[in-house]
């Protein structure tokens, strides 16, 4: 008998999902919809995400277009952006509400960086509890005789293999994104 690796899969692909998410919602200098993914507003007493109260258009390289469906909401739009600490600018006209990316200084890029470097070793560190609890699996399966030991060490090369295969996506997806930032 193999080992059934397709539940590994599944999470080694949300950890690389989740990453891909934390790097598309930074503020990279261009105007990215996904940046206000995040952004909730407070609505008719509720809390709701900004893409269910607006439209967002992307209006330029810098400039994203924000269009109230209802336009009494526009300074709660507004607060919930300010609030966010996003570091976006804000102008406010009678249309809705443009949201301007900076452009970043050398300082910033360094801190982006940083933190896209935490976030790829927060992704490192679920894969690796991810291979810890499958590598106890495997070796439980091996005590209670479901597999042999050939089979054992089998599923270890196998293990490593993916490992290495979701560790390698997860550097190139960071450095992409810091050539990204870097310019």
């Amino acid at each position: 008998m193999q080992y059934n690796f397709s539940n590994f899969k599944n999470e080694l692909k949300k950890v690389e999902e989740f990453l891909g998410k934390e790097y598309s919602q930074l503020n990279i200098g261009r105007a990215s919809p996904m940046v206000l993914d995040g952004v909730s507003v407070d609505s008719y007493g509720q809390r709701m995400p900004l893409k269910n109260v607006a439209t967002i258009g992307i209006e330029g390289p810098k400039t994203l277009r924000i269009a109230p469906f209802d336009k009494s909401q526009i300074k709660e739009i507004e607060k919930a952006i300010q609030s966010s600490n996003l570091g976006l600018s804000l102008a406010t006209d009678d249309m809705g509400i443009r949201v301007i990316f900076p452009q970043l200084t050398t300082e910033s890029r360094q801190t982006l960086v940083k933190i896209l470097k935490e976030k790829l070793e927060e992704s490192r560190i679920a894969v690796r509890r991810e291979r810890e609890r499958i590598w106890k699996d495997v070796e439980e399966k091996e005590k209670e005789g479901e597999l042999t030991e050939d089979e054992k060490f089998r599923a270890k090369d196998e293990l490593q293999k993916l490992i290495d295969e979701v560790n390698a996506n997860l550097e190139a997806n960071f450095e992409k994104k810091e050539s990204e930032v870097m310019g």
